[in-house]
């Protein structure tokens, strides 16, 4: 799709192994997103004015008929998913709503009002289980009924809004990517609430996709890169910071610290963080650095002194690796059976990778 231009295009690729256009539709909007269900050819697409057309696709992939419109949201749609086994049409919007529809009928299901823009979607067909991922950095996992639906609960890890979401159904595993540069993986299915760190990105994480038979991660960001994640690995989470007037190492006071330093007549300090151990030191105490894959940190970050001294060449050995896409990543679309990895831009390029020998 070209949000410039409205249109909608679908490739075919030729005899001669080029790619060309075998539809192009205009539409009445800017296109926001799109969702595609190859077993029903049917294509959802979300606008700029709130709606989702439907379109059933043509057993040649040459023409698009027209099938439904949904008047969804009342500003931009973020994000769309057709759920076959239900007949729903799942989407979210930037009026801070997530809202679901009948495929059969057209009739809107129901609503919910999220606390800011509604950015990213997954939904899980076992348990009826939607997440949405907002722009405050919230997600929020709804139990979805016929026609009514409840708050199961809501967490928060990142610093910035969600920009994607990834969900394992095997494993029940909920992985959300940020504007933070971060990646955090749930535990959903074992209930005790951990949460994994990745930071592998230098710009916003775009889009994320489980390879759950190989148990690897991709994750795309604005910075061009495809990191791949070596999930079958045992990971630790990453220490809560703790919170101190001086550092934990020296007993140096913080810049804030004004009845210590007046007492033993010292200037006051920045305050850091170990990333291993979470402890609050001055910057001569955490002068290290160190990367620590199996924590999630695959760049170097700042550690204490003692923790750097028990940290080996085994600790950091890297549990990722990294491609450069050339481009700055918008979407991705990773298809499991072939291993083909197709990515977006902003620079009008769609690119095809082949990635088995990475994900093998």
């Amino acid at each position: 799709m070209n949000k410039n231009e409205r249109t909608i295009r679908v490739w075919i690729k030729r005899d001669s192994g080029q790619y060309w256009p075998s539809v192009y539709h205009s539409m009445t909007s800017s296109c926001s997103c799109m969702s595609f269900n190859p077993e029903t050819r049917r294509l959802s697409v979300g606008l700029d004015n709130g709606t989702v057309s439907e379109f059933i696709l043509s057993e040649d992939y040459n023409k698009m008929i027209p099938a439904k419109c949904y008047l969804a949201h009342q500003n931009r749609v973020t994000m769309v998913l057709f759920v076959l086994e239900m007949e729903w049409v799942l989407s979210t919007g930037q009026d801070k709503s997530f809202t679901w529809h009948c495929s059969e009928s057209g009739r809107r299901l129901g609503s919910h009002r999220t606390s800011a823009w509604a950015s990213c979607l997954q939904f899980d067909i076992e348990t009826r289980h939607a997440f949405v991922g907002d722009y405050s950095g919230q997600v929020t996992i709804l139990k979805l009924e016929q026609d009514n639906c409840s708050v199961v609960t809501t967490f928060k890890g990142h610093s910035g809004s969600i920009t994607a979401l990834c969900w394992d159904p095997v494993k029940r595993t909920l992985f959300s990517g940020s504007s933070d540069h971060s990646i955090i993986m749930w535990d959903i299915g074992g209930r005790k609430g951990t949460a994994i760190e990745l930071q592998g990105h230098n710009d916003k994480v775009q889009s994320l996709c489980y390879a759950h038979h190989t148990r690897q991660l991709i994750s795309c960001g604005a910075d061009g890169g495809i990191v791949v994640w070596n999930m079958d690995v045992k990971r630790q989470e990453t220490p809560d910071w703790l919170d101190s007037d001086s550092c934990q190492k020296c007993d140096q006071p913080f810049f804030w610290n004004f009845k210590q330093m007046w007492d033993c007549k010292k200037i006051g300090l920045r305050q850091h963080h170990c990333r291993k151990c979470g402890k609050a030191l001055c910057g001569k105490c955490s002068s290290k650095r160190s990367s620590i894959p199996l924590m999630g940190f695959e760049f170097e970050v700042r550690v204490c002194d003692s923790c750097y001294e028990s940290i080996t060449d085994e600790d950091r050995a890297p549990t990722a690796t990294f491609h450069d896409s050339k481009h700055h990543v918008v979407h991705m679309y990773f298809d499991l059976t072939r291993g083909w990895l197709l990515t977006s831009g902003n620079d009008r390029v769609i690119k095809l990778w082949d990635m088995t020998p990475v994900v093998s």
